[in-house]
């Protein structure tokens, strides 16, 4: 069985109030690209995972897919073992969820083809249980997120009478770096109320807590996002902590366009 996760991006992050757990309370609107890993689900398996295409760092025990297999197990103990394989084309560590994307979906698989009758509900309490940004990827429709990210409400958000291109440049930002770098406070508009306006005054009203605290290091990123709007971009930026970075254009007006940076470049 081959499934194909998909990656999201952040419109807009605002990292709201430090914690008494120590995390930050954010708000963050999600909305998900077609731009995808292949995750195939092979049984009978002896519980193996393999990857290919782009290098998955790390214990290849520690990865989500196989964490995923792992918690269902404890409550279904008829659970077959499986292989794995994960063909990997989402940029790793850029703000785009892949990892995330993976371990949810891999969760409905197993859901779906050895019939274990779990719930929607249930499925995003599990996924929560893998990651914060995991729980999106069960519904994959647009919401505004709070709390961790992990408390969704769904927003009325159709983009697609829109073109995206996401430029990847392969930096790595240090997530807990980079919110060290961040004094939280309250916005005067919620995202909620700017993700309504019209995305042409996106520019204006919309923003990513993270550009300002990783621009001064890194000032390449704002070099890219320069780019995007030279090339015709009405909104760009930032997903997530980074470094990926999305510029929605006009519908179909991406293929002409040269977005010369020298990094990756997926138009979608």
């Amino acid at each position: 069985m081959i499934v194909f996760p998909n990656c999201k991006i952040n419109l807009g992050l605002h990292v709201v109030s430090k914690r008494p757990d120590g995390f930050h309370e954010l708000e963050t609107v999600f909305y998900p690209l077609p731009l995808t890993d292949a995750l195939e689900v092979i049984s009978p398996g002896s519980l193996s995972f393999t990857t290919s295409g782009i290098a998955v760092p790390g214990n290849s025990a520690d990865n989500l897919c196989l964490k995923a297999w792992r918690l269902l197990k404890q409550d279904f103990a008829d659970l077959p073992e499986v292989d794995i394989h994960l063909h990997k084309h989402i940029p790793i560590g850029a703000g785009l969820g892949g990892g995330s994307s993976d371990a949810a979906f891999m969760l409905q698989t197993l859901n779906n083809r050895f019939q274990l009758g779990i719930s929607k509900e249930q499925l995003i309490t599990y996924a929560a249980a893998l990651g914060s940004d995991c729980p999106f990827f069960i519904e994959n429709k647009a919401v505004y997120a709070t709390g961790r990210g992990e408390i969704m409400t769904p927003v009325n958000l159709d983009l697609s009478s829109w073109s995206f291109v996401l430029v990847y440049p392969g930096i790595h930002i240090n997530t807990g770096w980079a919110f060290s770098r961040i004094t939280p406070k309250v916005p005067v508009l919620s995202l909620r109320d700017s993700i309504a306006q019209p995305v042409e005054q996106w520019r204006e009203i919309i923003s990513n807590d993270f550009e300002a605290a990783v621009f001064p290091a890194h000032p390449e990123l704002a070099e890219i996002k320069d780019t995007l709007y030279a090339a015709g971009a009405v909104y760009a930026a930032m997903s997530g902590s980074g470094s990926a970075f999305v510029g929605i254009f006009p519908k179909n007006s991406i293929a002409g366009i040269d977005i010369n940076t020298g990094y990756k470049v997926f138009m979608l």
